[in-house]
């Protein structure tokens, strides 16, 4: 019995800091998967090769990765003084589900080049030479961020001699900066607190600074679980029990940060928050070889997305470690000495990132202003992605 054959939609594959993704402008995807539904995540799981009980996304455009499953759906903004919509969906590899509860901030690098390419920013922006900004709202989280982009004849630069831990080859600098940075419509710091006691069964009482900053993260001391923060991959994911571990650490956290009404939930969202464990600098050997001195970072942190430890650091993790860090009492400003700081350089598996950040104290609440990052991004392919019609 014959098939349907396969569709063709527009796409671009890029690169944005150390994760990729399959990007698409809203009008090119097909009329039922241009709304949030089920038609347009079975269309998104089936371009990225999910769920895959192998974990290997063979059959599609993942990487069988946090970093490198990930879908970018952009559109011409419906804010005022914004030039594009931009919309973030974190695919799981084994689950049948795409988790649309936060950003990426690796690709927000990417999205001021689409959103340039794509036409959604007027050409009278564009400078012959010089730097293009760009206004993305971010819909996931509600949030304006500034791409500062490069531009060269007119056209995006993206090659260049800007090196990023992670990222193997240099490219052009692209300057992100993440406007108002708490992430949602509540407090900061959900519990009131800078420090709380988390009851996790079966691991203990944790203190932990649970922050909605860049994107909900839940951050423990790396001693009080064993570990040195130090860490590559291999040291954490080929550990199922300590997998388990940081799971149900995540899991009571997010109930404890008022994000989910249950424990069950937290297994259908993965994407947040995250869970991160710090510690004071020390100096280690990166996954990369390179050698990473005491002296060359304020704090050691190692961030887990998706289950897995991230073999650098998840862009809106950093921007929750920078915002941390500048605010004294928490667990990320002790680790790296305390006192304040506008600041941070951390040390994750690759190497090293430093994150610049505004917090400020107004009437016994904290509050983030900005926080600033350098990332590059490059298209790695464009053209047309071919899947069945699962919508």
């Amino acid at each position: 019995m014959p098939s349907a054959p396969q569709i063709k939609i527009p796409a671009t594959y890029m690169r944005g800091g150390t994760s990729k993704g399959v990007f698409f402008c809203l009008s090119d995807l097909p009329e039922k998967a241009q709304a949030p539904g089920p038609a347009r995540d079975n269309m998104l799981l089936r371009v990225i090769g999910s769920p895959d009980p192998y974990q290997k996304q063979t059959d599609g455009m993942g990487g069988a990765t946090s970093s490198t499953s990930k879908t970018v759906i952009l559109s011409k903004s419906t804010q005022p003084d914004h030039d594009v919509d931009y919309l973030f969906g974190q695919v799981s590899i084994d689950k049948p589900f795409v988790d649309w509860s936060g950003n990426c901030g690796n690709l927000t690098a990417a999205v001021g080049a689409f959103a340039i390419n794509s036409g959604y920013v007027p050409s009278d922006r564009i400078p012959e030479n010089g730097t293009a900004i760009v206004r993305i709202w971010q819909a996931n989280i509600r949030k304006t961020i500034i791409a500062n982009v490069p531009i060269t004849n007119g056209e995006v630069q993206e090659t260049g001699d800007f090196e990023l831990d992670g990222v193997t080859f240099p490219a052009a600098e692209v300057r992100v900066e993440f406007m108002d940075p708490a992430d949602g419509e509540g407090a900061m710091f959900p519990t009131g607190n800078l420090v709380d006691k988390l009851n996790v069964p079966g691991v203990g009482t944790l203190q932990a600074t649970m922050i909605n900053a860049g994107i909900p993260t839940v951050f423990i001391n790396a001693e009080a679980i064993g570990y040195k923060g130090t860490e590559l991959q291999d040291d954490i994911n080929s550990d199922p029990k300590a997998l388990a571990m940081f799971e149900t650490i995540r899991a009571h956290g997010a109930l404890k940060m008022g994000l989910i009404q249950n424990i069950e939930e937290a297994a259908s969202r993965q994407h947040t928050p995250k869970v991160a464990f710090v510690a004071p600098p020390t100096g280690y050997t990166a996954s990369s070889g390179k050698q990473i001195a005491a002296g060359d970072i304020d704090v050691l942190v190692r961030a887990l997305s998706m289950g897995k430890l991230h073999h650098a650091m998840m862009g809106t993790a950093a921007v929750a470690i920078a915002i941390a860090a500048a605010i004294p009492g928490t667990l990320v400003n002790l680790a790296a000495g305390g006192g304040d700081r506008t600041s941070v350089t951390f040390g994750h598996p690759s190497g090293t990132l430093q994150v610049g950040a505004e917090a400020k104290e107004v009437d016994g609440q904290w509050t983030a202003t900005k926080a600033i990052m350098s990332r590059s991004a490059r298209i790695l392919m464009e053209g047309w992605v071919r899947t069945p019609d699962e919508t």
